[in-house]
């Protein structure tokens, strides 16, 4: 995530502090549940609001699986139709820890076939982005910050129009949103960017990190424990991707949501494991997440026409937007 989030948090301390008093849900049992080497992950806890109201709890770290074969999370989502075949999107509320404590998390899957993808990239001339989904164009019927940044640049591989605009970044949990020359979409683990440059099989690519589902709804193994080179206590906004086992497209966005929609840019949210969870508890059998913080931002039109949209505070240097085919 670029920088400034820290100072954002900070300022906003204090508002919520108050309101965090009132009592967060408990967070589950003792902290033995680690696989592998490495340190138990810090004791946390998710639930979901059903749609009777009731809270229900459906992962805590202590159990925290290290595949995904179940989405226990598919039956609480009332899908909407989108403003194009092919585009649904729902929200849910979820319970967690700490400043996790009420959160609203809005989904969208797409059908690929569906769609062109496209990149945005807009920097001013001393290389800060410009680009939010405020430009986006009339036609878009989805588009959300892409990738990761390094201070004003975007990190990692960049191809559009089958040009490579940019070279991978290096990283074990890397991974890459291509989509070929057929327009097909698919998350691209790290190992594999090698071989699809050298066929130069991408025609759209992004890079970001860290990868939190591999092969099929397997959970990153730095994201099972402590101490194995990602920090599992961090908590942020979080903006995710990922692919669904019938290869739509799963697009999640965190917004914090317990003092009304003014603070809802705020950066709290999940950490990679409980967003991992997230997205295997959806049905994605890979998964990667995109800059979150101030700096994750969608939108979408619905089955009326209307654009929604949840803004982020900074302008970035990259965007995915998606058009119907």
């Amino acid at each position: 995530m670029m920088p400034g989030s820290s100072g954002v948090r900070a300022a906003v301390t204090t508002v919520v502090a108050a309101a965090l008093a009132l009592g967060t849900p408990a967070s589950g049992g003792a902290r033995d549940g680690a696989r592998g080497t490495g340190d138990p992950l810090p004791r946390s806890a998710l639930r979901v609001q059903e749609a009777s109201g009731e809270w229900r709890t459906w992962w805590s770290s202590e159990r925290a699986p290290s595949r995904w074969s179940t989405a226990p999370l598919a039956g609480a989502v009332r899908w909407e139709a989108g403003g194009a075949p092919g585009l649904e999107w729902g929200t849910i509320r979820v319970a967690g820890t700490g400043e996790a404590w009420r959160l609203r998390v809005i989904l969208v899957r797409l059908d690929p076939a569906r769609f062109h993808f496209d990149l945005a990239q807009r920097a001013a001339r001393d290389g800060r982005g410009t680009w939010t989904i405020d430009s986006v164009p009339d036609e878009a019927a989805l588009a959300l910050n892409a990738g990761q940044f390094a201070y004003a640049a975007p990190w990692g591989w960049i191809v559009r129009d089958g040009r490579e605009l940019q070279p991978p970044g290096h990283g074990p949990l890397s991974a890459a949103f291509v989509v070929d020359s057929a327009g097909r979409p698919s998350i691209a683990p790290a190992e594999s960017i090698a071989a699809l440059r050298a066929r130069g099989a991408a025609h759209v690519a992004f890079q970001s990190y860290p990868a939190v589902l591999l092969g099929d709804g397997e959970v990153a193994p730095p994201l099972r424990a402590a101490g194995l080179g990602v920090n599992v206590a961090h908590r942020d906004a979080r903006l995710a991707v990922g692919e669904l086992h019938d290869g739509r497209i799963l697009i999640a966005l965190t917004r914090f949501d317990a003092v009304g929609e003014a603070l809802a840019t705020l950066p709290f949210g999940l950490t990679a494991p409980e967003t991992a969870a997230l997205m295997g508890a959806l049905g994605a059998r890979r998964a990667m997440l995109l800059d979150g913080g101030i700096s994750a931002q969608l939108t979408l039109r619905d089955a009326s026409g209307e654009r929604r949209s949840w803004r982020g505070i900074r302008r970035v240097p990259l965007g995915l937007i998606a058009r119907p085919r």
